[in-house]
């Protein structure tokens, strides 16, 4: 992972929040955890970032990601956070 400091974003409105980042919350807090990057990592929720029709969503630094699922969240982590 580079020096730049890593903030990911959920988005916590009640279309993405039913459709899946209820569960995500919980995984990417377990990853952070698991892989000791609490302390590198700023994570926090979002209400909204009007994308409900793509949504779940999650934002990592400045890229989003649509359509994020149980299935696809930890390769998105690994990826994003071993860059």
């Amino acid at each position: 992972m580079s020096n730049k400091p890593v903030e990911i974003t959920i988005c916590l409105g009640s279309s993405c929040f039913a459709r899946g980042n209820k569960k995500a919350v919980g995984i990417i807090q377990d990853y952070l955890k698991e892989n000791k990057l609490e302390e590198s990592v700023k994570f926090k929720g979002n209400h909204c970032f009007d994308k409900c029709n793509r949504g779940p969503v999650l934002k990592i630094n400045d890229q989003i990601f649509e359509r994020v699922q149980e299935e696809n969240i930890l390769e998105i982590l690994e990826r994003e956070l071993k860059r």
